[in-house]
């Protein structure tokens, strides 16, 4: 069992689910808190490399993603997950994630777990058991969870993961119309969210994460903004008091 003092909160579920708009949403109800918040995102915009941690001790809440936007994770975003007829294999893809994730791991989300911050990371391992077996070829939940970074991640599981629960008609309406935010991703067509609604729902992945210790909530993200923010800032505020 790992030892931390810190507090790790993973947001995911399948495209145009609201993921994004709860992880911002987040951020600025705890910067209202007076809470300093360092968003890692912003930071991958503009200088496409991983902070060194120490210039990070000083925030209370560190903001993060998966895929990273830099080394590994910028190859992923602008190469292995794009609509670009190349076809690279599940396992190809899987492999690159846990890379990324190995790296954003031992830079970032292991020493600053260390030293009590609170992390809420958009994606995670969470995202590669249930996309990378759906992808192409069939990939076993064993082989992906051999991978150095997914057992490393697995071992530092999220203390809160919270599944965004839109239907997928919904979400590939969403996307459709944010045409200026489309990552062109393999992954935003409506058979493969399906499915991938379907693992989110799945009893073996409640029961993987709560093996392990994970709070496991699912969020209906098919009301309005501000509604699920809010429901977002009542569930995090619940943890908190445990």
């Amino acid at each position: 069992m790992r030892r931390k003092k810190g507090v790790l909160i993973i947001i995911d579920g399948i495209d145009g689910s609201g993921k994004t708009t709860i992880v911002q949403g987040l951020a600025e109800y705890l910067r209202r808190k007076n809470k300093k918040v360092f968003d890692l995102k912003e930071y991958w915009k503009h200088s496409h490399s991983l902070p060194e941690p120490e210039k990070l001790y000083k925030y209370d809440i560190i903001i993060s993603a998966e895929p990273t936007f830099s080394l590994v994770g910028g190859a992923i975003r602008n190469e292995l997950i794009r609509e670009n007829k190349r076809n690279y294999s599940a396992l190809t893809t899987a492999t690159a994630f846990s890379l990324d994730r190995l790296i954003l791991y031992k830079r970032i989300i292991i020493p600053l777990l260390k030293k009590g911050k609170t992390i809420i990371q958009d994606r995670g391992l969470t995202t590669s058991l249930v996309y990378q077996p759906v992808q192409a070829e069939p990939l076993s939940l064993k082989k992906i969870l051999s991978l150095e970074g997914n057992k490393l991640a697995l071992r530092y599981r999220p203390d809160l993961l919270v599944i965004t629960d839109t239907k997928p008609e919904v979400c590939i309406r969403r996307l459709s119309r944010r045409a200026e935010k489309k990552d062109h991703a393999i992954f935003e067509e409506l058979s493969f969210q399906g499915k991938a609604y379907k693992r989110f729902k799945s009893r073996w992945f409640k029961e993987l994460f709560r093996r392990k210790g994970s709070r496991l909530v699912h969020l209906d993200t098919g009301k309005t903004k501000q509604e699920v923010i809010n429901n977002m800032i009542l569930v995090y505020e619940n943890f908190i008091k445990k």
